[in-house]
């Protein structure tokens, strides 16, 4: 982000940041420490600077000096506000990063808030292939050896995106959000059996392979069972479950012959179709319905 150390004399490595949101110490700079969280990052903008400078020198070190017993992350300055030498002085020997940036002190606060929380989200890693297909992020999941790597490399052939291979990264940015990454080891590599491990970005292209996406789908590829009934109209949508956050999620029963690909796809675009308003299963539900009456009032006729 660009920031400016004005401490560069405190060893940062040790420092740790744990809460997503930031605070701006308004009410701290006036003396009330009541209900402070000393563990987010602070940040100080133009009303505060300027509060800071109508008061006593001998005052506002003492503010300073009680803001800085608490041991807060690091302070921040926006705007390149000018930070005075005895302040810096008073940080480092407390050891508190003071840091500051050009940018308006919103559109920091925004940028930094968007970023904790993607960076500090609970997470949890899971066996299955992610990828962007047509803008949608379908996770394919299954045992292993089912097919969902071969069902990966055919989407790719056909202009979708690769995400993750065989071990999914899942981050929870917000309670409608899950977001999927690869690890940095297998990102933009695919295993397929009998042949081994493929580079999807140096065989297809850059434009085959995307780092992160939003999981909107989850497709779980089965073994056919012929004793089991599967669903065949789609009129309630089943869910799994991540960190909380609920998925939509079809069961796809694998049988010799079936085009994967295109099953995907197909799901993709339905789902689409779904957020937009517009389900095929409860339209010929209506259209069903709308007969069944139709002919009933005939019959009294």
């Amino acid at each position: 982000m660009n920031l400016e150390n004005l401490t560069p004399d405190i060893d940062i490595k040790r420092i740790k940041i744990t809460q997503p949101d930031v605070n701006r110490p308004a009410l701290q700079l006036a003396g009330f420490f009541d209900h402070f969280d000393s563990e987010r990052v602070q940040v100080i903008g133009y009303v505060e600077h300027a509060y800071m400078q109508t008061l006593a020198e001998e005052k506002r070190l003492e503010i300073v000096s009680r803001l800085l017993d608490y041991k807060v992350p690091c302070i921040v300055f926006c705007r390149n506000l000018e930070v005075s030498d005895k302040f810096i002085k008073l940080a480092t020997e407390k050891e508190v990063p003071i840091l500051r940036s050009s940018k308006t002190t919103s559109s920091f606060m925004a940028e930094v808030i968007r970023w904790l929380n993607v960076e500090l989200a609970p997470r949890i890693t899971i066996h299955g292939v992610l990828v962007d297909v047509y803008g949608e992020g379908i996770l394919i999941m299954g045992e292993s050896g089912i097919g969902k790597s071969e069902a990966a490399l055919e989407l790719i052939k056909r202009g979708h995106r690769l995400v993750a291979d065989d071990v999914v990264e899942i981050k929870k940015v917000s309670d409608e959000t899950l977001i999927g990454t690869a690890t940095e080891i297998t990102r933009h590599f695919i295993e397929l059996r009998g042949i081994g491990i493929v580079d999807v970005k140096t065989l297809f292209g850059v434009e085959s392979v995307k780092n992160t996406q939003a999981i909107d789908l989850v497709i779980k590829l089965e073994e056919w069972n012929k004793d089991k009934e599967y669903d065949r109209m789609g009129l309630e949508e089943q869910y799994i479950e991540f960190l909380g956050n609920k998925v939509v999620c079809h069961s796809i029963p694998i049988r010799p012959g079936r085009n994967l690909a295109i099953i995907c796809e197909t799901a993709a675009v339905n789902h689409r179709q779904k957020k937009m308003g517009y389900n095929a299963a409860q339209e010929i539900y209506k259209r069903v319905t709308h007969k069944i009456q139709k002919n009933s009032q005939k019959r009294v006729m």
